[in-house]
């Protein structure tokens, strides 16, 4: 990897990378549709809309490797999740075709699966089951990089991602909570392993209370260096006075699985 981009630099996840990826490439092109805050004279930024094919492939020309964070981040409406989420994915993807870029690490997320009750424990390989529109594209991006690996060629790896923070913040993300530093591994492995085909993988730390097989990951040499269990006491304490939601505290994918729910009565003894 000679140059590397990362699509969706101007965004929390994307601020955090920028800064853990310094140095580790000879040349780290960032890029949003606009300008991360803090951007230093060091850093090179090109502003681009996901949405628009002609820039992507611009964008993409003698990129050897993008970490996909770029995107709608969070539940919206159809149109605006289309635009990002749908066109602009494949767009990045195709971009990527065209210019003979060698990997793509896409950046998923457990709102791909939210669906699936707490108490299961699942792997990559179980099915989708979108909790909103979000996990829906989100869904649909994961397909599109198995399609361009097996294609194509390219190399493809999905990291679905919990939640990344400094340490977790409350119960549920104690079981699907991701240090900076153990994220960074995990994109540095979908860059550089040489035998990448196409994976999914889950982005965690080493959760005690993790309701994922993460065995994908460590097959590709994936081991976290962080346990959410250090800031249980921290996390826990956040859970008091908060009031309980029948539909969220059941589903893994949390509070956004209750927006508009009408689905299948909740057991009572969940």
């Amino acid at each position: 990897m000679e140059t590397v981009l990362i699509t969706g630099a101007a965004g929390g996840i994307g601020g955090r990378m920028r800064q853990l990826l310094k140095g580790v490439y000879p040349r780290l092109i960032l890029s949003d549709r606009e300008t991360p805050k803090n951007l230093t004279n060091e850093e090179e930024f090109i502003a681009a809309d996901l949405a628009d094919m002609a820039a992507m492939t611009n964008l993409l020309q003698g990129v050897d490797g993008v970490l996909h964070l770029g995107g709608q981040a969070m539940e919206a409406s159809w149109d605006i999740i289309h635009q990002a989420n749908i066109v602009g994915c494949h767009n990045l993807f195709e971009a990527a075709r065209i210019n003979g870029t060698r990997r793509v690490v896409f950046a998923s997320s457990n709102h791909a699966i939210g669906f699936y009750p707490r108490h299961a424990r699942i792997g990559v390989d179980h099915k989708v089951r979108p909790d909103s529109l979000y996990g829906v594209s989100k869904a649909f991006g994961e397909a599109v990089g198995s399609y361009y690996a097996d294609n194509f060629g390219l190399g493809v790896m999905a990291i679905r991602i919990g939640n990344i923070d400094d340490h977790p913040v409350d119960e549920r993300r104690l079981s699907i909570w991701i240090s900076p530093r153990d994220l960074t591994q995990l994109v540095r492995i979908g860059l550089e392993h040489p035998d990448l085909v196409y994976e999914v993988v889950w982005g965690i730390s080493d959760n005690a209370r993790s309701w994922w097989d993460n065995e994908a990951a460590r097959r590709l040499g994936y081991r976290p260096q962080d346990k959410a269990e250090d800031h249980r006491d921290h996390a826990l304490a956040a859970e008091t006075g908060r009031a309980p939601n029948s539909v969220g505290d059941y589903y893994q994918g949390g509070d956004i699985c209750a927006e508009g729910y009408s689905g299948r009565p909740i057991p009572e003894e969940s």
